[in-house]
């Protein structure tokens, strides 16, 4: 199988420094998110300072520099779906990123996990392409291997409950169905989501380190399709709150690396 076919070889024919340049004093935590209504949020609440810029067929993505509690971290907005959200993240490397910590909408495959409530992944199964392009084949990757306890002290300090679990990364969204949801519920997810596995992949063989959590959306554990707060203007004042939980894990990494 072609998806067995991995090249473990760093060099490719394109590689992001042929594309990007390095940016000088790049801040050592990126955050970033998927919403373009959450993203909104966060340029609004703080002074951003564009740094650099990704560009591809669909336009530009810029890079900004914002200051939390006076400290730097880089922000952009993640596109949704693995090769997009990845292929823009190595740019983002060759730019300077050394961390990144992403947060994301999932779906709940478990109707017990409560609507915006968060999720901490520590398994992600593979059922996408691009993961095995950076890792060898198999059917799991394991996940946030670095800052799981950090950011559970994070959610500890601000009273927010969580799940921790497996996330089922898939990248057909229109082709979740109910006999996939059933046997990645008996595998043990709890939520699925288009990007993890092949993030974590892509850090890991970058050797860069990577976190991300979800909040939860739509509800898959039902006889019928249950929205919720799927859509980025639901909620948004939570879901922004939510966002500033990523600064505040990157604070706390910044004061382990001092």
């Amino acid at each position: 199988m072609l998806l067995e076919e991995f090249d473990p070889s760093e060099s490719a024919v394109i590689n992001p420094d042929m594309i990007v340049g390095k940016i000088k004093d790049f801040p050592d935590v990126t955050v970033s998110c998927f919403s373009r209504q959450l993203f909104g949020s966060l340029l609004d609440f703080f002074e951003p300072e564009p740094i650099g810029e990704s560009h591809s067929a669909t336009g530009v993505v810029t890079v900004y520099r914002v200051r939390y509690k006076n400290e730097d971290f880089a922000l952009y907005q993640s596109f949704v779906g693995e090769p997009a959200c990845a292929a823009l993240y190595e740019d983002i490397i060759a730019m300077g990123s050394k961390r990144l910590i992403l947060l994301g909408n999932c779906g709940v495959l478990d109707k017990s996990i409560e609507d915006c409530g968060i999720i901490i992944p520590n398994m992600a199964l593979r059922d996408e392409g691009l993961s095995h392009h950076y890792a060898p084949a198999g059917d799991t990757i394991e996940v946030n291997k670095k800052y799981r306890d950090l950011f559970k002290e994070v959610l500890k300090e601000f009273n927010y409950p969580y799940v921790e679990g497996t996330t089922w990364t898939n990248d057909a969204c229109y082709r979740e169905t109910p006999g996939k949801v059933r046997r990645r519920k008996e595998q043990g997810a709890v939520c699925v989501e288009m990007e993890c596995a092949g993030m974590q992949a892509l850090c890991d063989f970058r050797k860069t380190e990577f976190f991300q959590f979800f909040y939860a959306g739509d509800n898959l554990d039902h006889s019928e399709w249950q929205p919720r707060s799927i859509s980025g203007d639901v909620r948004l004042d939570e879901k922004s709150k939510i966002a500033l939980l990523a600064f505040e894990l990157g604070l706390k990494i910044k004061h382990i690396k001092q």
